[in-house]
């Protein structure tokens, strides 16, 4: 699984996820994508099944690249914990993503593979997509 060798911080405020991303909403690398149409947080496991899902489809044909990294730490308190007593553990990792974001790119296959296989990392991601290509 994704998660950063080091942060400044162990633990994080939760934050806001409004507005459209700029950085990271135009291809870059491959000649198609797979860009959000909703915020949200995308986990380490989403980000990873995804990926997997994607690799499965194209059966290791194209090159993939994966636009997006889980660097913001999510925490929670154990079960049956009474209220105070600080902030919980770090649970997990998270990418913050905005609408508009790409969040993988592919190059090497047809068209119809490649949105067909996105259609499937599709299913495994918290929010909406779409399928973009360089045309």
């Amino acid at each position: 699984m994704f998660s950063p060798n080091k942060v400044k911080y162990r633990r994080r405020q939760k934050g806001r996820t409004k507005g459209r991303a700029f950085k990271g909403s135009k291809l870059e690398f491959g000649d198609f994508g797979l860009q959000a149409l909703e915020p949200g947080l995308m986990t380490a496991q989403q980000i990873e099944a995804a990926r997997v899902a994607i690799n499965r489809h194209v059966k290791r044909g194209g090159k993939v690249w994966i636009r997006i990294f889980p660097d913001k730490p999510i925490t929670k308190k154990p079960l049956e914990t009474r209220m105070g007593k600080g902030k919980g553990a770090t649970e997990g990792w998270v990418a913050v993503v905005k609408p508009g974001r790409i969040l993988y790119e592919l190059e090497g296959v047809g068209e119809s593979i490649a949105e067909e296989a996105f259609r499937l990392a599709g299913f495994k991601l918290p929010f909406s997509t779409r399928f973009i290509s360089r045309r």
